[in-house]
């Protein structure tokens, strides 16, 4: 009986030796909590990636969403749902009739409903104090939110815990002036439309419209924040379509909450689509266009990151979102731009600057217009040499973009919101900042200095008059 224990414990060794070293071999982050604040569409999309990868990685994730969010499931296997009783006032209805309001604005020289609905709903919570508690007593180590509203840095601040956006976009424009220093002497602000190299009247321009762009904020989402802020204070499948052809093929895509536009202008753009030899897929959702030709085929959904990475994709029709800059990028996919609102504009600035896309006004658009522009994209072989060379240089990095996203979640999580990396200007008053007391301290200095220098000189020369009026004399 001996004999055969002994026999066990030698069997066993190697297991225990191999479990012990897994053991030891696991990350000092695991099993982490974090309450996830997204906001819905589109931007779900990347939101919802990080979340099944935080899940598959041991982490608990909880999602704060409305009643009737239009993307975020109530269930999932990934994550758990802490749904609030109040609509979240962006459903599809809600942006197909925006875009036709905010066209006709651009043609003729109020999309802040979301952000009340958000401060509403923080607002709720925070009523709920049953609900409170229960989220407190989960002690979650991490706040995830988009930056698209301020309801979780808002959450985030009310329980205490660290905060990271999942995009680099908030609701106050580039996220980088909120995060870092943003010298507004060579960053430029995103609706200016500029690069970080600009002439002085560029960097005049930066400046009205960054000072533009602060007073339209205060006076339109200020206010719903304000009163936020305030309370918080005071409380303490799918559609696939086989591509083929020998002239390729283009896909269009709006994004997620544009699905539809305007009768006038759809037709347009299936009128310049019909003359191409080019096959078209076109994500739309709207009334068949009356012009519609029969090498373009609409769907109401495509695996749109799969299409672009097929290597017959010529062209992609974007309106500039986010996500779909970084896999046109990613692909090496040329773009002709339709920019309507947020950070398209500026995405779509940054890509024409590079020479890898050509922006077209909706408002102003016409078969003629959009057909050129397809064609110059198509035809001139510098829009997808320059993209091919973006997408070696985004694909050239020492880790793999989720893995970097995971990175630094768990990184702010280990070490209690990474209090180290935060740049010595969060304690500088603003005069310090700009070295406006330097500036002053040293014009002081000089200007002592010339009037000493003039009243020793004003000195000298009335003694030297001095003694030659009593020689003269």
């Amino acid at each position: 009986m001996q004999v055969y224990v002994n026999q066990l414990v030698k069997m066993s060794l190697p297991g225990i030796f191999i479990v012990t070293m897994l053991t030891l071999s696991i990350p000092a982050v695991h099993g982490g909590k974090v309450l996830v604040f997204p906001q819905d569409g589109s931007n779900w999309v990347n939101m919802k990636v990080i979340i099944e990868a935080l899940h598959s990685r041991g982490h608990s994730v909880s999602v704060v969403r409305p009643s009737d969010s239009w993307y975020i499931k109530e269930t999932s296997p990934h994550y758990s749902s802490i749904t609030i009783d109040i609509p979240g006032g962006a459903d599809e209805e809600f942006f197909r009739s925006f875009v036709s309001r905010l066209i006709q604005i651009k043609r003729e020289g109020k999309f802040f409903e979301i952000h009340r609905k958000v401060c509403e709903m923080i607002i709720k919570m925070l009523e709920n104090k049953q609900l409170m508690q229960s989220i407190r007593e989960t002690k979650y180590d991490l706040v995830l939110t988009d930056p698209a509203n301020g309801g979780g840095v808002v959450l985030a601040h009310y329980l205490n815990v660290p905060l990271v956006f999942n995009v680099r976009w908030t609701i106050r424009g580039e996220g980088h002036f909120a995060i870092a220093p943003s010298p507004l002497s060579y960053v430029p602000f995103p609706v200016a439309e500029l690069t970080d190299k600009m002439s002085f009247f560029e960097r005049v321009l930066n400046i009205v419209v960054y000072v533009t762009r602060q007073y339209l904020y205060r006076q339109t989402m200020g206010p719903h924040y304000s009163a936020l802020v305030a309370l918080v204070l005071r409380s303490t499948t799918s559609h696939c379509f086989k591509l083929s052809g020998v002239h390729g093929v283009i896909i269009m895509s709006l994004g997620t909450l544009i699905g539809q536009l305007p009768h006038d202008i759809s037709d347009e753009i299936a009128a310049a689509f019909s003359q191409l030899p080019q096959k078209v897929i076109w994500r739309y959702k709207g009334d068949r266009p009356a012009t519609l030709g029969n090498n373009t085929l609409l769907v109401d959904w495509m695996p749109q990151d799969d299409f672009l990475g097929h290597p017959m994709t010529r062209l992609f029709v974007a309106h500039g979102g986010t996500n779909g800059i970084f896999e046109a990028i990613y692909h090496g996919v040329p773009i002709v731009g339709l920019p309507l609102v947020f950070d398209q504009p500026d995405n779509l600035s940054r890509m024409k600057v590079k020479g890898v896309a050509k922006v077209v006004d909706l408002a102003t658009l016409d078969r003629n217009i959009f057909s050129q522009a397809l064609q110059e994209v198509l035809n001139e072989p510098s829009y997808r040499r320059n993209m091919q060379r973006l997408s070696r240089l985004h694909r050239d990095v020492p880790m793999e973009p989720l893995d970097t996203a995971l990175f630094w979640v768990e990184f702010v999580m280990r070490h209690k919101g990474a209090a180290h990396l935060h740049t010595e200007s969060y304690r500088m008053p603003w005069f310090s900042y700009h070295s406006v007391d330097v500036m002053v301290f040293l014009l002081a200095v000089v200007s002592f200095t010339l009037l000493i220098t003039v009243a020793f000189i004003r000195c000298l020369c009335f003694r030297m008059c001095s003694r030659h009026k009593i020689k003269h004399k």
